[in-house]
């Protein structure tokens, strides 16, 4: 079975496209080191719940949109490889210093899929 990683951060809305392009590189260098899949997604359809939603979980305020992506891997063992490589990548140490968003308010980790179709 795959593993991903999933990640769920807030942008401020100003900082959109900045993360759009930071985004771009960084599927490019995480599909170049062998992940199988860099998806991005912009919510559209994300209500504020009462007691937990995804808003909720990165404290998104009302000029920030609600960011959800994952990475996919053959396995755990492929993906701690390839993070490796990432990480080291020259291309992505600039965006790493000045990300267009607040990473201490990112949601991320590693799961083990158990079920595809």
């Amino acid at each position: 079975m795959s593993y991903v990683d999933g990640f769920v951060l807030a942008v401020p809305k100003a900082n959109i496209e900045a993360y759009k392009k930071m985004a771009q590189l960084a599927g490019e260098v995480w599909m170049e080191f062998g992940a199988l899949s860099y998806v991005e997604c912009l919510a559209n359809d994300v209500p504020y719940g009462e007691l937990t939603s995804f808003p909720r979980a990165v404290q998104a305020t009302d000029d920030e949109i609600v960011v959800f992506s994952w990475i996919t891997y053959k396995d755990k063992a492929s993906r701690d490889e390839i993070m490796a490589k990432v990480m080291a990548d020259e291309r992505l140490k600039a965006d790493m210093a000045n990300m267009p968003f607040d990473a201490k308010r990112m949601i991320f980790g590693g799961f083990e899929a158990f079920l595809e179709r």
